[in-house]
């Protein structure tokens, strides 16, 4: 090997040296970097995780929400119906009298029912508020300004179609 201008003694010594240098860097930097790696890697699998139960949480509060609204739809039905019922019986009694009587009580009812109406979708949107804010507080694993999250989840829902009180 002299022959082409490899000494062999050099060679073997920087062979040597590769192999320390390798073996420095493999256990000083690549093993550290890795478990690093996994660890990040098994935190961003967490994450995903958690998003994705917060998803399907989402998706039963989204399907309470559509049962109360249909409830609320009922019971209103209901109270409408009653109201004309008792506005036929004021009307065989005293026809002139009972009219005003009847517009007065469908007139209440309806308020009642809008009010009540108002206040379930209130009642809806806080219970989803602060659903969203405790999956926020998971997600991030930080405390946050209950009252200033509220709000501005309030904007957004009022903003949003159909979202307006």
């Amino acid at each position: 090997m002299g022959a082409i201008g490899i000494d062999w003694q050099v060679l073997l010594a920087q062979l040597i040296n590769f192999g320390i240098l390798f073996g420095l860097l493999f256990f000083l930097l690549y093993k550290p970097m890795r478990r690093t790696f996994d660890a990040r890697s098994n935190r961003i699998k967490e994450s995903m995780e958690q998003a994705e139960q917060i998803k399907e949480q989402m998706a039963r509060t989204e399907e309470q929400v559509r049962e109360q609204l249909a409830a609320a739809r009922r019971e209103g039905q209901d109270i409408l119906a009653q109201a004309a019922q008792m506005g036929d019986r004021l009307k065989e009694e005293a026809r002139g009298e009972a009219r005003q009587d009847a517009e007065v009580i469908v007139a209440r009812a309806r308020t009642e029912i809008e009010r009540e109406r108002d206040e379930a979708i209130d009642e809806v949107k806080r219970q989803f508020v602060d659903l969203a804010i405790t999956a926020a507080e998971k997600v991030v694993n930080e405390t946050l300004d209950r009252e200033k999250h509220r709000r501005l989840i309030e904007e957004v829902l009022e903003q949003a179609p159909g979202g307006e009180r």
